[in-house]
């Protein structure tokens, strides 16, 4: 979320106060009276106006604040519990080597008997120019077997990422035919390599991007001859119309994607996951009523044929985008459940992620599992 502008402040100066005219008879008391009356506005002028562009500056946040956190108002609705859709990332220390047996171990007793079906382990980042060296993922094969062996059912996506050159001058260039090419290609690597699917995260992808739509087409072409799954992470959606304009014209960064962009995204994939989290919003009611906002949204414009993953944010960085003590995992699943309860609460595929295990805490799960991992009748 942007933060908000600056109410202005300091004394703006006063206008020069008028000599009083002699008050000698009785025009002269009627012209000092005149001036007294006239003069003493003009005076407080400059501060109404100080004070009222404050309030205009103002007031549409705290409209926006109060919306909130009447989303975040109301019981979920019975049955709003997981549909065993759900998914977690999972970092690269799962194929490079750095994992073990032991972390093994703890990961099958993370995930068995919850609603997990997908992880997307990342096996990027994708060179700018789009190819994948095999060099990243050397012990993906460990990672599969044994995932295939202790938490049967469950998928191991390949997580392919990279930093797109829309705001800066390096990244990947998805106007390059070439490049979209290459990524293509990286996709078919990582099945045949053994992958379960395809999971794309790559940022910051502005809103209307028809580049994006294009390479979806070609990968989904592979991923469906694999029988496989095609799943992108997916940024927030305009909770104003058409805030990723202003938000690009005032700042360069167009954070958000129009709904009709995010639902022609959703069209071209098998699962959409959406990045629910970095709102810089300060408190967990205010957050938890925009993830139920944004959970509404994503509902309307995702096809049912298509799985909707809302985030949650399983990390505890504090900076200017994202505070820990609101964004948590409790608030999340709570406006999850909200946002569901109130558009489609009977909407089978859906489901929430984890982002990310390796910065996760056992409070973590714990939300997840206390929040949404039960039974779907409650």
């Amino acid at each position: 979320m942007p933060m908000p502008m600056p109410v202005p402040s300091g004394n703006p100066d006063r206008a020069p106060a008028r000599a009083p005219r002699r008050a000698g008879s009785a025009l002269g008391r009627g012209r000092s009276a005149f001036v007294r009356h006239w003069s003493q506005p003009c005076l407080k002028w400059p501060k109404r106006v100080a004070v009222g562009t404050g309030v205009l500056l103002v007031a549409p946040f705290l409209t926006a604040g109060v919306s909130l956190r009447l989303q975040y108002a109301g019981d979920p609705a019975p049955g709003t519990r997981t549909r065993e859709r759900d998914a977690v990332w999972l970092g690269h220390a799962w194929v490079d080597g750095r994992k073990g047996e032991d972390q093994l171990a703890e990961l099958v007793q993370r995930v068995r008997d919850t609603g997990i079906r997908d992880l997307y382990v990342h096996a990027g980042p994708l060179e700018h120019d789009g190819s994948l060296p095999a060099s990243r993922y050397p012990k993906a094969r460990w990672l599969l077997d044994a995932v295939r062996r202790e938490l049967p059912g469950v998928r191991v996506q390949s997580w392919l990422g990279d930093v797109l050159s829309t705001e800066g001058q390096t990244g990947m260039d998805l106007g390059e035919r070439a490049t979209r090419e290459r990524v293509v290609r990286s996709a078919r690597q990582v099945l045949d390599a053994g992958f379960a699917g395809v999971h794309f995260d790559l940022e910051p992808l502005h809103s209307g991007n028809r580049d994006y739509l294009s390479l979806l087409d070609d990968v989904r072409a592979v991923t469906r001859a694999h029988r496989a799954p095609l799943s992108v992470a997916a940024h927030q959606i305009d909770p104003l119309p058409s805030l990723h304009s202003v938000a690009g014209f005032v700042a360069g960064h167009p954070k958000w994607w129009s709904q009709s962009y995010f639902g022609a995204v959703a069209r071209r994939v098998d699962q959409i996951a959406v990045m629910s989290y970095d709102t810089a919003l300060p408190l967990e009611s205010l957050y938890g009523g925009y993830v139920a906002q944004q959970t509404r949204l994503a509902l309307e414009a995702t096809p049912r044929g298509t799985d909707l993953l809302m985030g949650l944010p399983a990390f505890h960085t504090d900076d200017i985008g994202h505070h820990a003590s609101a964004e948590t995992v409790a608030a999340a699943v709570r406006g999850v459940r909200l946002g569901l309860s109130r558009e489609d609460a009977g909407r089978e595929r859906f489901g929430v992620a984890l982002y990310v295990d390796f910065a996760a805490t056992p409070g973590d799960w714990a939300a997840y599992q206390r929040g949404w991992g039960a039974p779907k009748s409650d």
